[in-house]
């Protein structure tokens, strides 16, 4: 081996950084895959808009902190939080929307903290979160996945609805979109509706929202390459998984007419995507062993709370940034004993 293989500095060519936000992105493409397939390219035109919102945002606090532009450019965090964000929202975002929630991702949930590691709250979900709370309606109305929509899903569509906000016959895009599976769950259940017979419309399929199931399941296949490939440990996903599928089993056992089968909240709204790819953020989460188990299982039980008793019919986003402001109380007392220590 030769003498400068050996020798320092060992850090040198593309940083860690960038390798894991790479790798991200790769565990994101069947999940992106399977949204296109349902939704159409709505998704690729919000998820390029955000990309390139994302980016320009960041070069500006960049040259307003004095930072050296290519270092933190070319690391992948900006280009992973457009992405995280614009799969979050719904298919036909106006481009105001998306616009919006990359700026305050980038600009105040990132660097007014200082940067890229100083967060201590998940910039894309804060992000998320501001949007819902803002903009209520634009954010929960979501296109019927392709096979139930008279309208054809092609790139025109998409992109005159996106920037022109209407369809090109001139009708509204609410003429065409509707609630997601989750929030149809949840509102027809308050209507006195049980699960069974709401099962039975056709924005459902055998066991969740009809796309949504396998949407989570490409989500779940990407999370386990990353698992896989040691980017994020398995702690958190499955901590949260195992609680979300706990409370909910719980909860369907005693009472099943009140809520959704265990097996529906997990393939149904952001459950993938938030447990393998939100909650695993290596900056906000927690970093003790048992630390990750407990903020894990938080967000999953949280996630089930919001969903049901909540006012919003997901409630990823909330559970995340919940937890996120318990990590430093989590840490304290999951510290591991220091070798040779006595009680």
């Amino acid at each position: 081996m030769p003498l400068s293989r050996l020798s320092s500095p060992f850090l040198s060519g593309t940083s860690r950084v960038t390798l894991q936000m790479l790798q991200l992105l790769l565990a994101l493409v069947p999940g992106v895959i399977a949204l296109v397939y349902f939704f159409g390219p709505s998704v690729l035109i919000t998820i390029s808009f955000a990309v390139v919102v994302a980016l320009l945002a960041e070069a500006l606090m960049l040259k307003l902190r004095k930072k050296p532009l290519k270092m933190f450019l070319t690391d992948g965090s900006a280009v992973v939080t457009a992405v995280l964000l614009a799969i979050a929202l719904p298919p036909l975002a106006p481009w105001w929307l998306t616009f919006i929630g990359i700026i305050f991702a980038i600009v105040f949930a990132k660097h007014i903290y200082g940067g890229l590691g100083y967060n201590p709250f998940n910039p894309a979900m804060i992000a998320y979160v501001l949007l819902l709370i803002s903009f209520p309606i634009e954010m929960t109305t979501w296109l019927p996945v392709a096979s139930l929509s008279e309208q054809a899903y092609d790139f025109g569509f998409a992109f005159n609805v996106i920037f022109n906000g209407q369809l090109s016959s001139g009708l509204a895009i609410d003429s065409i979109s509707g609630a997601t599976p989750l929030d149809a769950m949840k509102t027809q259940i308050g209507l006195l509706q049980s699960p069974t017979q709401i099962m039975q419309q056709p924005l459902f399929s055998q066991f969740a929202g009809k796309g949504w199931m396998w949407i989570n399941i490409s989500l779940l296949m990407g999370g386990l390459y990353l698992i896989y490939r040691r980017v994020i440990s398995w702690h958190i996903p499955v901590a949260m998984l195992t609680g979300l599928l706990g409370i909910s089993s719980i909860v369907w056992l005693f009472a099943p007419e009140s809520t959704g089968t265990p097996l529906f909240h997990l393939l149904s709204g952001g459950t993938m995507l938030g447990a393998f790819f939100i909650a695993t953020d290596p900056i906000t989460a927690s970093t003790t062993v048992k630390g990750r188990i407990i903020f894990g299982a938080g967000v999953g039980i949280l996630t089930y709370i919001i969903r049901v008793w909540g006012g919003y019919p997901d409630g990823v986003a909330f559970a995340v940034l919940l937890m996120n402001m318990l990590v430093p109380l989590i840490d304290y007392y999951t510290q591991p004993r220091i070798y040779g220590a006595v009680k």
